[in-house]
């Protein structure tokens, strides 16, 4: 790791994260960190504790002048999205991210930075760590598995937390204040098929698609970007439709919140059928990157002749699964009637897999709508069942409602228009922060979600803005000056 990362200022933020990124922390693996978090706060004479699913909670008394103002939860997720380039060998389970300095930016070779939420961890750290911070009482949790199920925040129990007020460090612009967020859910749609012994007839083919922007499935579905298991869709229908292709082996997108950046397939056709095959295919690939050419300028569709695969999908399945696929809702299904510019309610076709007469398809629903996200979801189950496919609906959680007369939104909001002399932007956002969730053991803590500005969360172009940092912890300190009277 470059010791750039270690002179950036705020020190105190930048150097927490540097340690913390040394320490692996998968999500659903997240023995060491936890382990991390507790020797910190324990190495700092803090009350420190675990609770039954893993979460850590540090607690800090109030500074000189500060006891008589409102307990304060800060918090943000421990764990991370692991994704890295096709090209990049990096094993996530053993090594630190790699990180370095590009002007203005922090970002990692080749993997995600994991800033999503480290700087939030980091900047919740430095506090703790510090003697000069004024705070009042305060309360540090650090959920687990945020990314894959926010099984931490829902395993959190009533009565763990004392605190009035809960400040978010989770979202990615420095100048918006969340207060609402989306809820999801995972749909995963599964199918055994038979395997048919392919004939000597038949030529092979890999088809690969890599190069997409991809990203974080909420706050990004609304750019309309590439998503690799669609397009590949595309080209295998096309394919099959018009000289009979059959799917040996696909290997589609990774994590159920990141837009699927990569997609291969293993095919075969007719011999005869090769040079026309060829042709329209590349055609195709050409409309396909004309199509995106404003938005996913490194797009790159590759097909190629490779060696002769064993066996194919039988081909009554493959024509269930193809259409399935194509008739899967993916992106922004529906806009915010009443938050302009918001995303209400939308479809990620995370994961798609085909290998050793098995398929499975993965996709994340959210919605800030309970009654719509539910509809969205009976669209994609009603879409696989009429294929055939066994299809389970798991990992619900709810949205986080907006409450227009929390009292800390206008504490905070005032506090960044007087520090910056412009109104930040109060909004609802398109993802699953943990809010919605922890709201619903305690209902009576007043909430909202401020952090850094953050680029390609969920991807391997993930940065974070090192002059956002510096915004960002002076507003984090402003704050904590000012939490109102009990």
């Amino acid at each position: 790791m470059s010791t750039a990362i270690r002179n950036l200022a705020p020190k105190e933020v930048w150097n927490m994260f540097a340690d913390l990124n040394a320490v692996p922390r998968p999500s659903k693996k997240e023995v060491r960190v936890i382990q991390f978090i507790v020797d910190f706060g324990k190495n700092l004479s803090l009350e420190t504790f675990v609770d039954k699913v893993g979460n850590v909670i540090i607690k800090k008394t109030a500074t000189k002048g500060l006891e008589d103002r409102k307990t304060v939860v800060l918090q943000s997720h421990l764990d991370m999205v692991h994704q890295k380039n096709s090209d990049t060998i990096f094993d996530f389970d053993k090594e630190g991210i790699k990180m370095v300095v590009e002007g203005d930016w922090v970002t990692a070779d080749g993997t995600t930075l994991g800033a999503d939420n480290g700087l939030g961890v980091a900047s919740i750290m430095a506090v703790l760590a510090s003697t000069e911070i004024e705070h009042p009482n305060l309360e540090a949790l650090f959920t687990i598995d945020e990314e894959t199920g926010m099984t931490g925040a829902m395993g959190l129990e009533r009565g763990v937390l004392k605190g009035a007020i809960l400040l978010n460090l989770d979202t990615e612009e420095d100048d918006e204040i969340g207060m609402g967020c989306a809820g999801g859910v995972d749909i995963t749609a599964t199918r055994a098929y038979k395997e048919e012994v392919v004939s000597e007839d038949l030529i092979a083919f890999s088809i690969s698609i890599k190069g997409l922007n991809g990203g974080h499935s909420g706050m990004d579905i609304i750019k309309g970007l590439g998503n690799a298991n669609k397009i590949m869709n595309r080209l295998l229908f096309d394919g099959f439709t018009n000289f009979g292709l059959r799917i040996s082996e696909i290997n589609g997108g990774s994590l159920r919140n990141a837009i699927p950046r990569e997609s291969f397939a293993l095919v075969t056709i007719d011999k005869v059928s090769k040079e026309a095959f060829l042709f329209e295919t590349n055609a195709r690939i050409q409309i396909i990157k004309e199509e995106f050419s404003s938005i996913e300028q490194n797009l790159h569709i590759d097909i190629q002749e490779t060696k002769h695969p064993d066996k194919v999908m039988e081909l009554g399945v493959q024509e269930g699964f193809l259409k399935s696929i194509y008739a899967a809702f993916n992106g922004v299904y529906r806009m915010s009637p009443d938050i302009t510019g918001l995303v209400e309610t939308s479809n990620n076709i995370a994961r798609v897999i085909v290998e050793n007469g098995q398929i499975k398809i993965g996709c994340l629903t959210r919605s800030s709508s309970e009654t719509n996200k539910a509809d969205l979801a009976n669209s994609l189950k009603a879409a696989f069942e009429l294929s055939g496919f066994d299809v389970e609906l798991s990992g619900e959680y709810p949205g986080w409602q907006p409450n227009i007369k929390s009292e800390i939104l206008d504490i905070v909001s005032n506090l960044y228009e007087n520090l910056h002399g412009e109104k930040a932007k109060v909004e609802a956002c398109h993802a699953g922060l943990e809010c919605g969730i922890l709201g619903q053991n305690y209902p009576e803590i007043d909430m909202v979600s401020f952090g850094p500005t953050i680029r390609g969360a969920h991807s391997p172009d993930e940065r974070a803005s090192i002059s956002s940092t510096q915004k960002f912890w002076k507003f984090f300190i402003e704050i904590l000056k000012n939490i109102p009277k009990k």
